[in-house]
């Protein structure tokens, strides 16, 4: 990356300053790749407890239909992704990603049907390209980036018991369920899905409380910051595609072994 080049920041950045993480340039962020514990520990931290990553480089979109209808939204984001969109339940998630013509993979994604639209994290390297996509291609729809949020996920087997402490009533979330959560009286969009293998919870929030959230759920000793580097390591380990490294243009979802992700309704031919 060129010097003169101004990285971005998320609004996590002084804390993690403040907790002696070492930065490093990612996707034109300035990101933490690990703290004083290093990456080994971190990975280990993620594996046997819980871990808190900042994902707020990545980018949250609103896809709503101009009819306000769901199903219209739905449709129009099939003819980009090869899932299926329409048939997914209000407060659910699933994984998809973007093909191109040849069927290469321009990136992936995770859909959530909010009820009325549908709400879409893309990977911070693809984020400009993604909703410049989006805005040519579905023209029945209104492409939002939400620019005043932050996004932090909390993964390991403790996770629940850590969220938990500031939201009781995640125990009743179950893999792939998204709800509305007021933790410490701020109002958030929580995910439960494995961000590095393991069960875990993916928490959008208000940019301006997103440091509030992230001190209050590392109070809790069973949990620590983890940087970019164990986040590699974990992906890697548990076998989860990582975009830019595993899965780009020139592969396609059947040579990544992600036929999984295509469902029987999108199979057809």
């Amino acid at each position: 990356m060129d010097d003169q080049t101004v990285l971005k920041t998320t609004p996590l950045h002084a804390l993690h300053l403040s907790l002696g993480a070492r930065m490093v340039p990612f996707a034109g962020y300035d990101m933490p790749v690990q703290y004083p514990a290093g990456v080994l520990k971190e990975h280990l931290q993620t594996r046997t407890a819980a871990g808190l990553f900042d994902v707020s480089h990545m980018g949250q979109v609103v896809i709503r239909a101009k009819s306000g209808a769901y199903e219209d939204a739905a449709l129009a984001l099939e003819t980009l992704v090869p899932v299926d969109i329409v048939g997914l339940k209000p407060g659910r998630q699933r994984y998809g990603f973007f093909t191109d013509d040849n069927g290469g993979i321009l990136d992936d994604l995770m859909i959530t049907n909010r009820g009325d639209h549908l709400f879409v994290v893309v990977n911070a390297s693809c984020k400009e390209a993604d909703l410049a996509h989006l805005r040519a291609h579905l023209s029945s729809c209104d492409v939002e980036l939400l620019e005043d949020r932050a996004l932090l996920a909390l993964q390991g087997p403790r996770a629940e018991a850590v969220l938990a402490a500031l939201w009781p009533d995640v125990t009743s979330m179950t893999f792939m369920d998204v709800r509305d959560a007021s933790l410490h009286d701020v109002d958030c969009i929580v995910s439960r899905s494995g961000y590095s293998g393991e069960d875990g919870f993916e928490i959008s929030v208000p940019a301006d409380q997103a440091a509030q959230i992230a001190k209050a759920l590392l109070e809790d000793l069973h949990c620590q910051p983890i940087g970019l580097g164990a986040r590699d390591s974990l992906r890697l380990e548990a076998g989860l595609c990582l975009y830019g490294n595993d899965i780009d243009t020139i592969t396609t979802p059947i040579e990544a072994a992600l036929e999984w992700a295509i469902q029987k309704a999108r199979r057809a031919g």
